[in-house]
């Protein structure tokens, strides 16, 4: 009777460490911006990290796709600069390898999700990834960016910014969509 006890509690504690770990797992994936009034969640193969400065508020690392050596990078914050004066920054991020207009090659959409509009921006080319404002810029060829920026009407603008090796990029282009179609205002 004693080891039935005892096999029963420790069957119990296993399924509540298990449930727990999923809901840890869950917390981690789930992102909740301008105090908890929007929330979105990352697909669950995406990695919260400590992000690398203090103006990110989420960092995810993107697992690289077959042949990739890197991973993608997802970043979250809260800023200012307006909408389109970001978006430049981002073109002037890009160069092109045969010189053309990252401007022109852009992809630029709006649409409107959970009562909030949201910009899509999607960017490829060589990517001038630099780790801080003074920092040298190091070249990265064949990256791609998509980037959503929500300006919302009561809590800020909010810009996600997902970058990596191309094909990492377009093996997550679903993903990603699928996680800013899922946005909720709370």
């Amino acid at each position: 009777m004693r080891s039935t006890r005892i096999s029963v509690v420790a069957f119990l504690v296993a399924v509540m460490m298990l449930g727990g770990s999923a809901v840890a797992q869950e917390n981690a994936r789930r992102m909740d911006l301008a105090d908890g009034k929007l929330r979105l969640t990352t697909p669950e193969a995406w990695q919260r990290k400590q992000p690398r400065t203090s103006i990110v508020e989420y960092e995810f690392a993107v697992p690289a796709a077959e042949g990739d050596t890197t991973d993608g990078r997802l970043t979250v914050m809260a800023a200012g600069g307006g909408i389109e004066a970001n978006i430049d920054r981002w073109y002037g991020q890009f160069t092109q390898p045969d010189g053309g207009s990252t401007r022109q090659r852009a992809k630029v959409k709006k649409l409107t999700v959970g009562g909030e509009d949201v910009h899509l921006v999607d960017l490829s080319g060589t990517y001038k990834d630099q780790a801080g404002p003074l920092a040298p810029a190091t070249e990265r060829p064949k990256y791609r960016m998509l980037a959503a920026i929500i300006p919302t009407k009561d809590a800020g603008t909010y810009y996600l910014k997902f970058y990596g090796p191309e094909r990492t990029v377009t093996e997550q282009e679903k993903a990603f969509v699928a996680m800013i179609e899922g946005l909720e205002r709370n």
